[in-house]
């Protein structure tokens, strides 16, 4: 009988792939930046930080289910978990950046409703897959691997625009702003490392 490892482990690195996201959340250099924007980095990256964990155990778990040979039923709960977590830490991490309002810098406004729309889109996103995996047929092995690889793809696509929106709202004394908070430091440590 042939497992679904190999399948799996192409969604696990998918997957991985949005870890990244998380990750972008810290830039790296500390020029002084004004009190309003600091302030507004720690509010994000405070809220931040536990939807990283979040993220982190989903990846974990998705990654753990495809070292072992997993049945189809399996994969299913545990991705079908992962992604339901992961929608709801985008969501979260939308909202900590709508709450804290426009970063204190130029286009600030423009910045925070382009991030906080694609951090929504990329919840909703998960929340389909999640959808998509509930849907597929566990009984059917060949069947579960097709659909298991469709997911994958999407993957791919997600944490790449997710990429985009967090370094777009990170370009310049944001990202410095947000590089010096420790929160968001911890955040960065708490995914795993992924090359993209």
């Amino acid at each position: 009988m042939e497992g679904t490892n190999p399948v799996n482990k192409k969604l696990a690195a998918a997957l991985s792939g949005g870890a990244v996201l998380v990750l972008a959340l810290s830039g790296c250099g500390s020029d002084d930046n004004s009190d309003k924007l600091n302030s507004w980095a720690e509010q994000v990256c405070d809220a931040v930080q536990p939807q990283a964990k979040k993220i982190s155990a989903a990846n974990t778990a998705i990654q753990k289910q495809t070292s072992d040979n997993s049945t189809p039923a399996d994969v299913q709960k545990t991705d079908s978990q992962a992604f339901q977590d992961m929608s709801d830490a985008y969501k979260a991490i939308g909202s900590a950046v709508n709450k804290a309002g426009a970063p204190d810098v130029d286009d600030g406004e423009k910045k925070q409703t382009d991030a906080v729309k694609e951090l929504n889109t990329i919840s909703a996103s998960y929340g389909d897959l999640k959808k998509q995996v509930d849907g597929l047929d566990t009984k059917n092995q060949a069947k579960f691997a097709d659909g298991l690889k469709g997911i994958a793809t999407q993957l791919d696509k997600l944490s790449q625009s997710g990429n985009d929106a967090l370094a777009k709202l990170e370009e310049g004394d944001v990202g410095k702003a947000m590089a010096k908070q420790e929160s968001c430091k911890s955040a960065s440590s708490s995914a795993p490392a992924t090359k993209s």
